[in-house]
């Protein structure tokens, strides 16, 4: 795994998504304030429902504005044994089944996920239990978590 390939295709989605989110919020502000839908009486609530669609979409581009920020702002620093894991981290977890799984810890855009030559990546953040259990985690320690009232147990196989 190449930390920083991983850090530029999570900036490169990110990118994406706010191009995408964008284009979305553009089309629902057309929509609210085009002359067509203009309310003919109290029941024709088209044009307000768009408004609300159009600020929701401009809601979700400041938080993706935000999310690329951060990430791009985000110094990768290589993972040291004395501190262990941080923000910044590519690192593998198993479960106790055995399922291996890959995650970034970011800064922000927790659930993003990116394929690197097949192998998916899903970015959480310091703010989830899972995130904030491994915080200063080292390779081959075991975290446990609380989901939906049953214990998830994590063994670090490699932190980079």
């Amino acid at each position: 795994m190449h930390k920083p390939t991983v850090h530029q295709l999570i900036i490169d989605k990110l990118r994406i998504d706010l191009d995408i989110a964008e284009r979305a919020a553009q089309t629902a502000y057309e929509t609210a304030t085009h002359e067509e839908n203009i309310a003919e009486n109290k029941y024709d609530t088209l044009g307000l429902e768009a408004s609300y669609l159009a600020a929701g979409q401009a809601r979700r581009v400041e938080e993706i504005k935000l999310s690329l920020s951060l990430c791009q702002n985000l110094t990768l620093r290589p993972y040291d044994e004395r501190r262990g894991i941080e923000v910044g981290a590519l690192l593998g977890l198993e479960d106790e089944k055995g399922r291996e799984q890959w995650l970034f810890l970011a800064p922000d855009a927790a659930g993003l996920k990116v394929d690197l030559v097949g192998q998916l990546i899903t970015v959480i953040t310091p703010r989830s239990p899972l995130g904030k259990s491994l915080l200063g985690k080292f390779e081959g320690d075991e975290v446990e978590i609380l989901v939906a009232g049953a214990r998830q147990q994590f063994a670090v196989t490699e932190v980079v």
